[in-house]
């Protein structure tokens, strides 16, 4: 997706600045954007549904830990349209105030996710504890605001520089396949005023939520709209349907524009056969 028409539009996001999000909302709608950090992902839907943001960017998805669930119940709750989608190669740096040295850190903080993704630093250097905090970059504003004198961060390069911190060690990570997939959301009426312009020979893809009936065979039958057109599925979720013990809905992402003929088959044989069907998005596959 292109940046082209963004102004200095506002965008929300979940946590402080300098978190991976704002990269991702950087990437995806372009440098000039004013941001809006948020503490809950649902205050991130909400500012967006209520007119505070003209756009939001939530994470969905990443390599090592998989779906983000509690954004794909928001993305049902919501109804706010997927209008792209990106992804970003999360490097985790050791971060301190500018005063301390890496023989002074004894605890780091960070997102417990984080944390427990650099677990061969933790082992090489025992003497020094994990703390759980609520953000990466969130943890880098603390000590830096708290003026902490034996502690340091894990968090991006992009959180070092908006607090004014250090970087003692770059890449603690141990995985470096290690991405996390990011939607751009918005209103249908700004999703209409902004459109998505893609780049030439770019390939689409559309994300959808659908709920079979419970009986034999229901999940194949649903499944063979899209096999007997050749679309190609890249994602599949079941998420629990509330009120229905035992039941599902199920989100779907495919290769292809929601308007294509191909498509508008697939999607027409699937909603005789599920008893809820919703298109979420259709959007330029990102990188």
């Amino acid at each position: 997706m292109t940046a082209k028409n963004t102004g200095r539009q506002m965008v929300a996001f979940q946590g402080e600045r300098g978190a991976f999000s704002e990269e991702a909302a950087r990437k995806l709608l372009g440098r000039r954007i004013r941001v809006l950090p948020c503490t809950r992902f649902e205050d991130v839907f909400r500012s967006l549904a209520e007119g505070e943001v003209q756009a939001a960017v939530v994470p969905i998805e990443n390599t090592l830990h998989g779906s983000v669930h509690e954004n794909y119940d928001h993305l049902l709750h919501f109804e706010l349209p997927i209008v792209g989608e990106t992804s970003v190669r999360i490097v985790h740096n050791l971060i301190a105030p500018p005063n301390v040295s890496f023989a002074k850190v004894r605890r780091v903080y960070s997102h417990p996710v984080a944390l427990n993704q650099c677990l061969r630093f933790f082992a090489t250097n025992p003497r020094i504890e994990k703390v759980p905090f609520y953000d990466t970059a969130g943890s880098v504003k603390m000590i830096m605001d708290e003026k902490l004198t034996d502690a340091a961060a894990i968090a991006s390069s992009v959180a070092a520089e908006i607090y004014g911190a250090r970087i003692l060690k770059r890449s603690i990570e141990d995985d470096s396949q290690n991405f996390t997939r990011f939607f751009a959301l918005r209103t249908p009426a700004m999703a209409r005023r902004f459109r998505v312009r893609a780049a030439a020979g770019a390939v689409w893809k559309t994300s959808l939520v659908f709920n079979t009936r419970n009986v034999p065979g229901a999940l194949f039958r649903s499944l063979s709209a899209f096999s007997l057109r050749d679309l190609n599925l890249t994602k599949i979720e079941s998420r629990p349907l509330r009120g229905k013990p035992y039941e599902y809905l199920f989100y779907l992402d495919f290769i292809g524009r929601a308007d294509s003929p191909v498509a508008k088959n697939a999607l027409g044989h699937l909603g005789e056969l599920a008893n809820f069907l919703r298109v979420l998005g259709c959007y330029p596959r990102g990188f």
